[in-house]
Protein backbone atom coordinates (compact mmCIF):
# COMPACT_ATOMS: atom_id res chain seq x y z
CA UNK A 1 0.00 0.00 0.00
CA UNK A 2 1.30 3.71 -0.83
CA UNK A 3 2.61 5.43 2.56
CA UNK A 4 0.10 8.93 3.63
CA UNK A 5 2.79 11.88 3.86
CA UNK A 6 1.50 14.16 6.12
CA UNK A 7 1.81 17.73 4.97
CA UNK A 8 4.64 19.65 6.25
CA UNK A 9 3.86 23.07 8.55
CA UNK A 10 4.91 26.09 7.19
CA UNK A 11 7.01 27.73 10.21
CA UNK A 12 5.23 30.83 11.98
CA UNK A 13 7.18 33.90 12.06
CA UNK A 14 8.94 34.97 14.79
CA UNK A 15 7.52 38.04 16.80
CA UNK A 16 10.78 39.75 15.89
CA UNK A 17 10.25 39.38 12.36
CA UNK A 18 6.72 40.64 12.41
CA UNK A 19 7.90 43.95 14.58
CA UNK A 20 10.68 44.56 12.09
CA UNK A 21 8.07 44.08 8.97
CA UNK A 22 5.35 46.13 10.44
CA UNK A 23 8.15 48.83 11.44
CA UNK A 24 9.57 48.78 7.95
CA UNK A 25 6.05 49.30 6.19
CA UNK A 26 5.37 52.60 8.62
CA UNK A 27 8.63 54.05 7.88
CA UNK A 28 8.07 53.07 4.08
CA UNK A 29 4.65 55.06 4.34
CA UNK A 30 5.96 57.56 6.63
CA UNK A 31 8.26 58.25 3.86
CA UNK A 32 6.13 58.13 0.85
CA UNK A 33 4.01 61.24 2.63
CA UNK A 34 7.21 63.25 3.97
CA UNK A 35 8.28 62.84 0.39
CA UNK A 36 4.99 63.73 -1.33
CA UNK A 37 4.59 66.46 1.26
CA UNK A 38 8.12 68.33 0.47
CA UNK A 39 7.73 67.66 -3.06
CA UNK A 40 5.09 70.35 -3.37
CA UNK A 41 5.96 72.77 -0.75
CA UNK A 42 3.08 75.41 0.14
CA UNK A 43 4.46 79.06 -1.59
CA UNK A 44 2.35 82.47 -0.95
CA UNK A 45 2.32 84.25 -3.36
CA UNK A 46 4.48 86.62 -2.54
CA UNK A 47 6.86 83.96 -2.47
CA UNK A 48 5.91 83.02 -6.32
CA UNK A 49 6.31 86.35 -7.47
CA UNK A 50 9.73 86.47 -5.70
CA UNK A 51 10.82 82.69 -7.79
CA UNK A 52 8.96 83.94 -11.18
CA UNK A 53 10.73 87.58 -11.09
CA UNK A 54 14.01 85.35 -10.54
CA UNK A 55 12.96 83.33 -13.23
CA UNK A 56 11.75 86.15 -15.69
CA UNK A 57 15.51 88.15 -14.92
CA UNK A 58 16.99 84.80 -15.80
CA UNK A 59 14.67 84.38 -18.85
CA UNK A 60 15.58 87.77 -20.02
CA UNK A 61 19.49 87.39 -19.70
CA UNK A 62 18.94 84.33 -22.31
CA UNK A 63 17.31 85.86 -24.46
CA UNK A 64 19.81 88.91 -25.02
CA UNK A 65 22.71 86.23 -25.39
CA UNK A 66 19.99 84.78 -27.87
CA UNK A 67 19.53 88.06 -29.98
CA UNK A 68 23.73 88.98 -29.80
CA UNK A 69 24.20 85.15 -31.05
CA UNK A 70 21.39 85.54 -33.85
CA UNK A 71 23.14 89.36 -34.85
CA UNK A 72 26.14 87.17 -35.12
CA UNK A 73 24.08 84.28 -37.44
CA UNK A 74 22.54 87.04 -39.49
CA UNK A 75 25.64 88.79 -40.23
CA UNK A 76 27.86 85.71 -40.66
CA UNK A 77 25.43 84.12 -43.29
CA UNK A 78 25.38 87.78 -44.83
CA UNK A 79 29.19 87.19 -45.70
CA UNK A 80 28.67 83.72 -46.44
CA UNK A 81 26.39 84.51 -49.03
CA UNK A 82 28.41 87.80 -50.22
CA UNK A 83 31.67 84.77 -50.58
CA UNK A 84 29.30 82.68 -52.33
CA UNK A 85 28.00 85.50 -55.05
CA UNK A 86 32.05 86.73 -55.30
CA UNK A 87 32.92 83.12 -56.39
CA UNK A 88 29.91 82.31 -58.90
CA UNK A 89 31.29 85.82 -61.09
CA UNK A 90 34.70 84.75 -60.24
CA UNK A 91 33.69 81.45 -62.13
CA UNK A 92 32.10 82.86 -64.50
CA UNK A 93 35.21 85.07 -65.45
CA UNK A 94 37.71 81.96 -65.50
CA UNK A 95 35.13 80.50 -67.88
CA UNK A 96 35.42 83.34 -69.92
CA UNK A 97 38.90 83.39 -69.60
CA UNK A 98 39.53 79.82 -70.44
CA UNK A 99 37.14 79.90 -73.38
CA UNK A 100 39.66 82.53 -74.92
CA UNK A 101 42.54 80.87 -74.04
CA UNK A 102 41.28 77.81 -75.78
CA UNK A 103 40.47 79.91 -78.79
CA UNK A 104 44.59 81.10 -79.27
CA UNK A 105 45.55 77.43 -78.13
CA UNK A 106 43.06 76.28 -81.42
CA UNK A 107 43.83 78.98 -83.38
CA UNK A 108 47.83 78.16 -83.20
CA UNK A 109 47.10 74.12 -84.10
CA UNK A 110 44.77 75.34 -87.29
CA UNK A 111 47.95 77.20 -88.13
CA UNK A 112 50.03 74.02 -87.76
CA UNK A 113 51.22 74.60 -84.97
CA UNK A 114 54.60 76.02 -86.42
CA UNK A 115 56.48 78.30 -84.24
CA UNK A 116 56.44 82.41 -85.07
CA UNK A 117 60.59 82.65 -86.36
CA UNK A 118 60.34 79.88 -88.51
CA UNK A 119 57.32 81.02 -89.97
CA UNK A 120 58.77 84.30 -90.65
CA UNK A 121 61.66 82.90 -92.01
CA UNK A 122 59.76 80.81 -94.34
CA UNK A 123 58.35 84.21 -95.99
CA UNK A 124 59.92 85.98 -99.22
CA UNK A 125 58.46 88.98 -99.14
CA UNK A 126 60.37 91.43 -96.43
CA UNK A 127 56.76 93.74 -96.24
CA UNK A 128 55.05 90.87 -95.16
CA UNK A 129 57.93 89.46 -92.93
CA UNK A 130 57.39 92.62 -90.88
CA UNK A 131 54.08 92.28 -90.65
CA UNK A 132 53.82 89.26 -89.75
CA UNK A 133 56.17 89.55 -86.79
CA UNK A 134 54.08 92.49 -85.61
CA UNK A 135 51.58 90.08 -85.28
CA UNK A 136 53.19 87.20 -84.07
CA UNK A 137 54.61 90.04 -81.36
CA UNK A 138 51.52 90.82 -80.01
CA UNK A 139 49.74 87.10 -80.08
CA UNK A 140 52.64 86.11 -77.58
CA UNK A 141 51.38 88.87 -75.53
CA UNK A 142 47.81 88.31 -75.47
CA UNK A 143 48.74 84.72 -75.14
CA UNK A 144 50.45 85.62 -72.09
CA UNK A 145 47.72 87.79 -70.77
CA UNK A 146 45.07 85.07 -71.45
CA UNK A 147 47.10 82.47 -68.90
CA UNK A 148 47.86 84.93 -66.43
CA UNK A 149 43.61 85.83 -66.63
CA UNK A 150 43.10 82.14 -66.23
CA UNK A 151 45.48 81.39 -62.87
CA UNK A 152 44.85 84.60 -61.36
CA UNK A 153 41.02 83.50 -61.39
CA UNK A 154 42.12 80.17 -59.89
CA UNK A 155 43.73 81.23 -57.14
CA UNK A 156 41.26 83.73 -56.55
CA UNK A 157 38.66 80.90 -56.35
CA UNK A 158 40.38 79.07 -54.10
CA UNK A 159 40.55 81.70 -51.73
CA UNK A 160 37.17 82.48 -51.60
CA UNK A 161 36.09 78.76 -51.19
CA UNK A 162 38.52 78.60 -48.67
CA UNK A 163 36.73 81.75 -46.60
CA UNK A 164 33.15 80.51 -47.32
CA UNK A 165 34.36 76.99 -45.86
CA UNK A 166 35.68 78.96 -42.84
CA UNK A 167 32.57 81.43 -42.62
CA UNK A 168 29.66 78.25 -42.78
CA UNK A 169 31.91 76.46 -40.03
CA UNK A 170 31.43 79.69 -37.64
CA UNK A 171 28.03 79.60 -39.18
CA UNK A 172 26.88 76.20 -38.03
CA UNK A 173 27.98 76.93 -34.62
CA UNK A 174 26.76 79.94 -34.01
CA UNK A 175 23.76 78.08 -35.01
CA UNK A 176 24.09 75.36 -32.39
CA UNK A 177 24.48 77.90 -30.10
CA UNK A 178 21.38 79.84 -30.91
CA UNK A 179 19.58 76.54 -30.27
CA UNK A 180 20.95 76.00 -26.90
CA UNK A 181 20.04 79.58 -26.18
CA UNK A 182 16.88 79.23 -27.39
CA UNK A 183 16.19 75.75 -25.46
CA UNK A 184 17.03 77.82 -21.88
CA UNK A 185 14.96 80.81 -22.89
CA UNK A 186 12.01 78.33 -23.21
CA UNK A 187 12.57 76.34 -20.40
CA UNK A 188 12.77 79.11 -17.81
CA UNK A 189 9.35 81.04 -19.12
CA UNK A 190 7.97 77.53 -18.89
CA UNK A 191 9.33 77.04 -15.25
CA UNK A 192 7.72 80.76 -14.28
CA UNK A 193 4.01 79.58 -16.38
CA UNK A 194 4.38 76.79 -14.12
CA UNK A 195 4.99 78.68 -11.26
CA UNK A 196 1.93 81.45 -11.97
CA UNK A 197 -0.44 78.41 -12.78
CA UNK A 198 -0.53 78.12 -8.53
CA UNK A 199 -1.83 81.74 -8.63
CA UNK A 200 -5.70 82.38 -8.30
CA UNK A 201 -6.94 84.28 -11.47
CA UNK A 202 -6.62 88.00 -9.65
CA UNK A 203 -3.61 87.32 -8.40
CA UNK A 204 -1.75 86.74 -11.49
CA UNK A 205 -4.07 89.73 -13.12
CA UNK A 206 -2.18 91.59 -9.89
CA UNK A 207 0.69 90.11 -10.49
CA UNK A 208 0.48 90.97 -14.82
CA UNK A 209 -1.01 94.55 -14.20
CA UNK A 210 2.34 95.95 -12.20
CA UNK A 211 3.31 99.62 -13.69
CA UNK A 212 0.59 101.80 -16.14
CA UNK A 213 0.08 99.58 -18.83
CA UNK A 214 -2.23 102.57 -20.39
CA UNK A 215 0.64 105.67 -19.52
CA UNK A 216 -2.10 106.76 -16.88
CA UNK A 217 0.26 108.62 -14.03
CA UNK A 218 2.38 109.83 -16.55
CA UNK A 219 3.45 113.73 -16.57
CA UNK A 220 5.04 114.69 -20.41
CA UNK A 221 8.32 115.95 -20.39
CA UNK A 222 9.14 117.86 -23.61
CA UNK A 223 12.45 115.86 -25.44
CA UNK A 224 15.74 117.56 -25.71
CA UNK A 225 15.09 117.40 -29.45
CA UNK A 226 13.65 115.89 -32.40
CA UNK A 227 14.98 112.48 -32.76
CA UNK A 228 15.03 112.34 -28.80
CA UNK A 229 11.26 113.32 -29.60
CA UNK A 230 10.79 110.96 -32.47
CA UNK A 231 12.13 107.78 -30.03
CA UNK A 232 9.39 108.43 -27.67
CA UNK A 233 6.75 108.81 -29.93
CA UNK A 234 7.51 105.65 -31.14
CA UNK A 235 7.86 104.10 -27.56
CA UNK A 236 3.91 105.44 -26.83
CA UNK A 237 2.70 104.07 -29.83
CA UNK A 238 3.94 100.45 -28.97
CA UNK A 239 2.06 100.85 -25.42
CA UNK A 240 0.06 97.36 -24.96
CA UNK A 241 1.70 95.64 -27.53
CA UNK A 242 3.35 92.02 -26.06
CA UNK A 243 5.98 91.41 -25.04
CA UNK A 244 7.56 88.02 -27.29
CA UNK A 245 11.06 87.32 -26.58
CA UNK A 246 13.39 88.36 -29.56
CA UNK A 247 10.70 90.32 -31.33
CA UNK A 248 11.91 93.93 -32.45
CA UNK A 249 8.33 95.28 -33.74
CA UNK A 250 6.12 96.11 -34.87
CA UNK A 251 3.25 94.10 -33.72
CA UNK A 252 5.52 92.59 -30.27
CA UNK A 253 9.01 93.53 -28.75
CA UNK A 254 11.51 92.04 -25.89
CA UNK A 255 13.18 95.19 -24.16
CA UNK A 256 15.88 95.76 -26.32
CA UNK A 257 13.73 95.14 -29.55
CA UNK A 258 11.52 98.02 -28.13
CA UNK A 259 14.12 100.79 -27.65
CA UNK A 260 16.22 99.65 -31.13
CA UNK A 261 12.85 99.99 -32.97
CA UNK A 262 11.97 103.07 -31.46
CA UNK A 263 15.67 104.91 -32.20
CA UNK A 264 15.22 103.57 -35.85
CA UNK A 265 12.27 105.30 -36.12
CA UNK A 266 13.98 108.55 -34.91
CA UNK A 267 16.99 107.63 -37.55
CA UNK A 268 19.31 106.64 -35.14
CA UNK A 269 20.85 102.45 -35.74
CA UNK A 270 21.49 100.85 -32.35
CA UNK A 271 22.55 97.59 -32.21
CA UNK A 272 20.45 94.79 -31.03
CA UNK A 273 21.38 93.76 -27.13
CA UNK A 274 21.19 95.36 -24.14
CA UNK A 275 24.56 94.55 -23.16
CA UNK A 276 25.59 96.35 -26.92
CA UNK A 277 23.39 99.31 -26.56
CA UNK A 278 24.72 100.45 -23.31
CA UNK A 279 28.10 101.57 -25.37
CA UNK A 280 25.93 103.08 -27.90
CA UNK A 281 25.96 106.49 -27.35
CA UNK A 282 26.82 109.01 -24.42
CA UNK A 283 27.00 108.26 -20.95
CA UNK A 284 24.92 110.35 -18.60
CA UNK A 285 24.15 109.74 -14.58
CA UNK A 286 21.11 109.14 -13.51
CA UNK A 287 20.13 112.92 -12.13
CA UNK A 288 20.33 114.00 -15.21
CA UNK A 289 18.57 112.08 -17.41
CA UNK A 290 16.53 112.98 -20.37
CA UNK A 291 13.18 111.85 -22.77
CA UNK A 292 14.95 109.41 -25.26
CA UNK A 293 17.74 107.86 -23.00
CA UNK A 294 18.10 104.49 -23.06
CA UNK A 295 17.83 103.29 -19.00
CA UNK A 296 19.77 99.83 -18.24
CA UNK A 297 18.79 97.49 -14.85
CA UNK A 298 20.63 94.86 -12.68
CA UNK A 299 24.40 94.10 -12.41
CA UNK A 300 24.40 92.03 -15.63
CA UNK A 301 22.83 95.05 -17.76
CA UNK A 302 20.18 92.45 -18.67
CA UNK A 303 16.88 94.60 -19.43
CA UNK A 304 16.64 98.42 -20.72
CA UNK A 305 13.87 100.66 -20.71
CA UNK A 306 13.03 104.25 -22.57
CA UNK A 307 12.87 107.60 -20.31
CA UNK A 308 10.32 109.58 -20.58
CA UNK A 309 11.10 112.06 -18.05
CA UNK A 310 9.84 112.21 -14.07
CA UNK A 311 11.32 109.08 -13.26
CA UNK A 312 9.15 107.29 -15.40
CA UNK A 313 9.94 105.01 -18.74
CA UNK A 314 8.44 102.90 -21.70
CA UNK A 315 9.04 99.25 -21.44
CA UNK A 316 8.63 95.56 -22.60
CA UNK A 317 8.80 93.78 -19.06
CA UNK A 318 8.17 89.81 -20.01
CA UNK A 319 5.80 87.64 -21.18
CA UNK A 320 2.26 88.37 -20.04
CA UNK A 321 3.14 91.62 -19.78
CA UNK A 322 2.56 94.46 -22.13
CA UNK A 323 4.66 97.45 -23.32
CA UNK A 324 3.73 99.74 -20.49
CA UNK A 325 4.70 102.91 -18.60
CA UNK A 326 6.89 101.66 -15.58
CA UNK A 327 9.11 103.63 -12.36
CA UNK A 328 12.77 103.34 -12.98
CA UNK A 329 12.98 102.70 -9.69
CA UNK A 330 11.20 99.20 -9.47
CA UNK A 331 14.29 97.82 -10.82
CA UNK A 332 18.01 97.66 -9.66
CA UNK A 333 19.59 100.71 -11.67
CA UNK A 334 22.47 99.47 -13.88
CA UNK A 335 23.27 102.49 -15.91
CA UNK A 336 22.47 104.88 -18.58
CA UNK A 337 22.99 106.29 -22.10
CA UNK A 338 21.95 108.68 -24.99
CA UNK A 339 21.83 107.78 -28.58
CA UNK A 340 23.38 109.85 -30.46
Amino acid sequence: MPAHRKPKKRPRPSLATLALAGATTAATAATASGGAAQAEPRQTPAQVKTEVDGLYRQAEAATQQYNGTKADVDATRSSLNSLRDEAARTTDRLNTARGALGAIASAQYRSGGLAPAMRLALSGDPETFLEDASIAERAGSRNAQAVQRVSDALTHLRRLRTQADGRLATLTAQQERLARQKAEVNGKLADAKRLLARLSAQQRARYEAGGYADGQGDTTTPAPNARAAAAVAYARGALGRPYVWGATGPDAFDCSGLTQAAWKAAGVSLPRTTYTQIGAGRRVQKSQLQPGDLVFFYSGVSHVGLYIGHGEMIHAPHPGAPVRVAPIDEMPFAGATRPA
